[in-house]
């Protein structure tokens, strides 16, 4: 435990080219396949991994909600994982992952975790239209290509969404501001690879009048991209007549937003493009990272107010 916790120290630190580190754990049977899968989750999100505490029961907590633990004077809700999964835990709740997410602190119980490993966001695939729940973001194959080794990579947004819905309103139209006028035919080109948060941020662009084009994964938002550019030659125009700016998640499948924005700022047709990187992994070393590939802004998920104000300053500059 102690070496898998040192691990996540030393690796956060890391800055890799298009990867990531996915810490690898397990929450029991699945009953309908009798089997013990792998299940991931970004060592980004890891704040620390801890023996199971003492838990004290909530009343009228919602379910999948075991209680709360103190850690070190911070009191930390502590949520059911394989309960959430439909799992089954052979050997018992046995691991707190301490998770840093959404601006906030939680605790989830596994039964089990097994290694860090690192790997090419190419070998990690969305899990949409491939049978997945909504809770499942992506398919990571562990072993290259060919492998039959997999990991389910969850959507934490989801989740934690589940198991404890906000009551205030997502959106407050009033809060967002006045509509913001784009140039006549370009859009907001965004990309997320969570349901409930594209879901969150079309309502917000919604609630500022702003058009534009939603992408599941980065590669499809650079594809995307080379198609504007493409159709916009054709017509004598640039991309810039296409695409006003671009919005992008940090973890996606096949292309992270780290190298999203790297590729759009070192491509002399895109570098003009404002990029506004909106994430739920913060910290110092992620905002270090996000400046380091020319990001114009950095917003942490998910406050729409927030993420109006760093969309009207980021266009304001676009001439």
């Amino acid at each position: 435990m102690q070496t898998i916790q040192q691990e996540i120290d030393e690796r956060t630190n890391l800055t890799s080219s298009n990867k990531l580190e996915l810490l690898l754990f397990r929450l029991g049977e699945d009953p309908g396949l009798d089997r013990n899968e792998l299940f991931g989750i970004n060592v980004f999100k890891i704040r620390e991994i801890i023996p199971m505490p003492t838990i004290t029961a909530v009343a009228g907590s919602p379910p999948h909600m075991m209680g709360v633990v103190d850690l070190r004077g911070q009191i930390l809700p502590v949520i059911d994982l394989p309960a959430v999964a439909g799992c089954t835990p052979k050997t018992g709740l046995n691991i707190l992952l301490i998770t840093e997410y959404d601006r906030s602190t939680q605790a989830f119980a596994v039964e089990s975790v097994e290694d860090i490993v690192r790997l090419d966001w190419r070998q990690v695939l969305s899990a949409e239209g491939n049978g997945a729940s909504g809770m499942v973001t992506s398919i990571a194959r562990l072993d290259g290509e060919n492998s039959d080794r997999l990991a389910q990579v969850l959507d934490v947004e989801t989740i934690l969404r589940q198991v404890m819905p906000s009551t205030e309103l997502e959106i407050d139209p009033d809060n967002i501001g006045p509509h913001v006028d784009l140039k006549p035919g370009t859009v907001i080109l965004a990309a997320d690879d969570s349901l409930i948060a594209r879901t969150m941020i079309e309502q917000g662009l919604e609630a500022m009048g702003l058009p534009y084009i939603m992408c599941k994964t980065g590669k499809e938002a650079w594809d995307q991209l080379q198609a504007f550019s493409a159709k916009a030659q054709e017509e004598g125009k640039t991309v810039h007549d296409r695409v006003a700016l671009v919005l992008t998640d940090l973890e996606m499948p096949e292309m992270d937003g780290f190298t999203l924005t790297r590729n759009i700022k070192q491509d002399p047709r895109f570098s003009a493009i404002p990029v506004v990187i909106h994430s739920s992994l913060t910290g110092s070393t992620n905002e270090a990272h996000v400046k380091r590939v020319g990001a114009d802004a950095y917003v942490a998920k998910f406050v729409a107010e927030d993420l109006a104000n760093a969309l009207r300053q980021a266009l304001s500059t676009v001439h």
